[in-house]
């Protein structure tokens, strides 16, 4: 099952919409995974990779055997070593891969900003690694809290990334394009002076 072009929603939104296509998650990865440099976006299918702190082996493995168009989705264990910089991002690039979410450390992130490749990591660290771990690829992994299937739809930008399984993600699009057509119309309703409390129904809610 492939999963559907996110039509330019954020991550945001697709989080709220995935909640109320789908139930509670949890879809967003914790805070601490955030765009290795201003104004990255992502999305695409995830391709897993469980790697090990400090090697950087298995991603080099990923960078060949991910299809194009998948982001790249890597458990290094938190780790806070450079396990990708600007060599691997032109690697992969060429390959079409969309982007890169890794539980761990990346570094060259303003060459990877002047590539145009997007990162979103838990850490910028100088540190080079061995190339002895080959991990293994297109398995579960556990990033940023969330639990990651290969396939899943990826979407990560300045708000964080948002993970949400394949089978929910037509339906999650299509409550974004709702929700986004439902807020246009609160926004117009806001600059003509409307009031939150109004809008949503909570003016008694406001009184103790």
């Amino acid at each position: 099952m492939s999963v559907p072009d996110t039509r330019g929603h954020t991550a945001a939104t697709l989080y709220e919409a995935a909640v109320a296509s789908a139930g509670l998650g949890p879809y967003a990865m914790d805070s601490g995974i955030r765009a290795a440099w201003p104004s990255a976006r992502l999305h695409g299918p995830a391709f897993t990779v469980q790697g090990a702190g400090g090697d950087n082996l298995a991603l080099q493995r990923a960078i060949l055997e991910a299809p194009a168009g998948s982001v790249l989705v890597a458990d290094v264990n938190g780790a806070a070593w450079g396990h990708w910089g600007e060599v691997l991002a032109v690697a992969a690039q060429a390959r079409g891969i969309r982007g890169l979410v890794i539980d761990g450390g990346v570094r060259d992130t303003a060459e990877m900003a002047g590539l145009g490749f997007p990162v979103f990591s838990r850490h910028v660290n100088v540190r080079g690694t061995r190339k002895l771990f080959r991990g293994a690829l297109n398995v579960h992994v556990e990033v940023g809290g969330i639990r990651v299937v290969p396939g899943d739809l990826v979407v990560g930008d300045a708000d964080g990334v948002v993970v949400i399984p394949t089978q929910a993600a037509r339906r999650a699009v299509d409550e974004a394009d709702h929700r986004v057509a439902q807020e246009a119309g609160i926004i117009t309703r806001l600059k003509a002076g409307a009031a939150t409390l109004d809008i949503y129904g909570l003016r008694d809610a406001s009184h103790d």
